[in-house]
């Protein structure tokens, strides 16, 4: 198990120092969750779901790797000059308002960056063309 997730509970943890983070709030956020598993065979790497206020998806990237990257409207990068924190839940027990979308592993620690900026793109565009 990380460092970085609680044995118990949830804690905010600093992003830039153990992942960077990208959050993506509402529907948005769980269409692209939904993609990013089902391209990986459900082994996405950490993405952490808030029921805080309007529901998020927190995709945890290697730390330095989101701001490699101009995320489209809707897509936060959350890095360590920001002075951003995320939630992360204890991988078992109670931990509302949060919880594991996609656990992270010891194969897949973290969500590929570039696989989730080519998907978030994609379903932002799709989302686009469907207003039309």
């Amino acid at each position: 198990m990380p460092s970085w997730i609680p044995a118990s509970g949830h804690a905010l943890r600093h992003a830039g120092i153990y992942f960077d983070a990208v959050r993506i709030i509402g529907l948005l956020g769980e269409q692209v969750a939904y993609e990013v598993m089902q391209f990986t065979d459900f082994q996405a790497g950490p993405i952490v779901r808030s029921r805080i206020g309007e529901r998020s998806m927190y995709f945890l990237l290697p730390p330095g790797s989101a701001r490699t990257y101009r995320w489209p409207v809707g897509a936060e990068a959350l890095v360590r000059e920001e002075a951003a924190f995320v939630g992360v839940p204890a991988l078992y027990g109670l931990t509302y308002p949060l919880d594991w979308r996609s656990l992270p592993t010891a194969e897949v620690p973290f969500v590929d960056a570039g696989l989730l900026f080519e998907l978030v793109n994609g379903v932002v565009a799709d989302g686009t063309r469907a207003v039309r």
